[in-house]
């Protein structure tokens, strides 16, 4: 017979569930749900085999040569003839029927098949409903080998394919699907001209941890993130409400605690003192690895429309800002028309340069924003905007929360499966995470500028926690306090999403951007649009 791929009998049933969700699990997408820690609890006992007994196996493996499948059943009863009895655990909330869906029954019919190969006799199959303690039989027939024999075949179509199925259209399955937040089926829809329908896109339930206090070390002990230095304990918190570590200056982190990381998926970021994103981990298992070789060829071709759309965001954003916190009526005008005419320029440099204007615009308009006495005081020192190697506070703050950003969008592209480096506006020949700089475009107003003017307008950012040194200018270890802390607040701020109108965070929003532009790449969508703030 052909070499073929052995695929597992749980991807047929979510196959049989929604394709476009199996071509996604197939990509490497994996997320987390109420739903799939309740049938984590739900087959605690039965998936360990140490709890089998004499007529009864436990997680017992199984597999197909025929049909290239392998898989394992929950539980295999033998009776006193040698015919075995398979039953599958599901746990189904007790509100709810008692019925055996569709892929349940496919999945329990792949495993009967699998197990006849092997050479077993199946007499009986079933699901049993942990909640409602009730087992409820499946019929094994000829049909239904057949019928399942066709979803195998269709599996194998789908995983081949280069590109995701189309999402579903205001369909019940989608409403609480685990998937939901990286297959978006109301953006995808929504690019396509169809009604939006109400399906929350929910945040990580979990916090980004920032080292900051210089020496400190992080660990991890009894299920918990431990922060301590010299022996005191700074900050201790469950390992599950960590979904991402920033590590400023000369912090530590322990290699247990790097490889849970790493085990989880979760991105850790190590940035300096000043906030420079030195580099970071991520896992080897990242999925949507056809997407990246797709990426680095676009990149390598270029994509204006995208780099465009970007930029169009970005000065739109600048003016937005300006106009709710400045007084530059005619600087917004201006910008507003530079933000349209980046969608008609016809090469990158022209594009640079239409980027420049706008933000030589809007940086003269920048102090504007600042009402207050504080605010004054660091208008005197500040020369106009500087990148690295700051001179005065308010550039060496901007330049602080824009690598703060930085880390975000990076963690966002990770977890999509997008490489950082290979960027579609930045050139990835500076050795920089062009990607990431990309993204963080139209952020930068509406997140990192927003969070400084807002601390030195509150007085929570003062001049007086920066240290100047050989002509540079340095936040202390309580303007970094200030400033991280802030910056949390607001990317962890809900709001309406201007696009499709659900409640989001803003960390959440960075990374429905990314998945938008993962969608321009693996082809599942025509065009990317950049995030504009009102």
């Amino acid at each position: 017979m052909d070499t073929q791929e052995i695929i597992p009998i749980s991807l047929i049933s979510h196959t049989v569930f929604c394709q476009r969700r199996a071509w996604l699990e197939a990509q490497g997408e994996e997320v987390d749900s109420f739903a799939i820690s309740a049938g984590t609890m739900a087959h605690k006992r039965v998936d360990d085999a140490s709890e089998s007994r004499p007529g009864t196996e436990r997680a017992m493996l199984i597999h197909s040569d025929k049909l290239g499948l392998t898989g394992r059943c929950d539980v295999v009863q033998c009776d006193d003839e040698g015919c075995l009895d398979v039953i599958e655990y599901k746990s189904t909330p007790v509100r709810r029927r008692a019925e055996i869906t569709e892929p349940q029954r496919i999945q329990v019919i792949a495993q009967a098949m699998c197990l006849e190969e092997m050479g077993y006799k199946v007499s009986e199959t079933g699901v049993y409903f942990t909640n409602h303690h009730k087992q409820i039989p499946v019929d094994l027939d000829d049909a239904s080998r057949s019928e399942c024999r066709a979803w195998v075949d269709r599996t194998r179509q789908l995983i081949q394919a280069d590109r995701a199925p189309e999402p579903l259209l205001d369909d019940p399955r989608c409403v609480g699907c685990s998937h939901a937040t990286v297959c978006l089926p109301d953006e995808n829809r929504f690019a396509e001209g169809q009604p939006a329908r109400s399906i929350s896109v929910s945040d990580p339930d979990g916090s980004i941890l920032h080292i900051t206090v210089p020496g400190a070390r992080a660990a991890l002990r009894q299920g918990r993130v431990k922060v301590s230095r010299s022996g005191e304990e700074l900050a201790s918190l469950p390992l599950e409400k960590v979904c991402g570590i920033v590590v400023h200056g000369n912090g530590d982190l322990s290699s247990a605690l790097i490889r849970e990381m790493l085990w989880r998926r979760l991105t850790v970021v190590w940035c300096s003192s000043r906030g420079r994103v030195v580099g970071w981990a991520s896992s080897a298992d990242s999925p949507n690895g056809q997407a990246r070789v797709h990426q680095h060829v676009m990149s390598e071709l270029g994509c204006l429309p995208v780099a465009q759309q970007m930029i169009r965001a970005k000065i739109g954003n600048q003016a937005t800002l300006i106009r709710r916190n400045g007084n530059q009526v005619d600087q917004v005008a201006d910008m507003r028309d530079l933000a349209r005419a980046a969608t008609s320029t016809v090469s990158l440099p022209e594009l640079f340069a239409l980027e420049g204007r706008a933000a030589q615009i809007y940086f003269s308009a920048f102090p504007s924003m600042f009402k207050s006495d504080e605010g004054q005081e660091f208008l005197a020192m500040w020369p106009g905007r500087h990148g690295r190697g700051a001179t005065d506070p308010l550039n060496a703050a901007l330049n602080f929360t824009y690598s703060l950003l930085l880390s975000d969008c990076i963690r966002a592209l990770v977890a999509c499966g997008l490489d950082p480096h290979a960027g579609f506006l930045h050139s990835s020949s500076r050795n920089k995470p062009a990607l990431a700089l990309d993204l963080m475009e139209e952020f930068r107003a509406p997140i990192a500028d927003s969070v400084v003017v807002t601390c030195i307008n509150t007085g929570v950012l003062k001049s007086v926690m920066f240290s100047h040194t050989l002509g540079d200018s340095r936040l202390t270890a309580q303007g970094r306090t200030a400033l991280v802390s802030a910056y949390e607040r607001r990317v962890t701020t809900e709001i309406s999403h201007p696009t499709f109108g659900y409640t989001v965070s803003w960390r959440r929003s960075i990374e429905v951007q990314a998945r938008i532009l993962l969608g321009v790449v693996d082809g599942t969508r025509d065009e990317y649009k950049g995030m504009t703030i009102r």
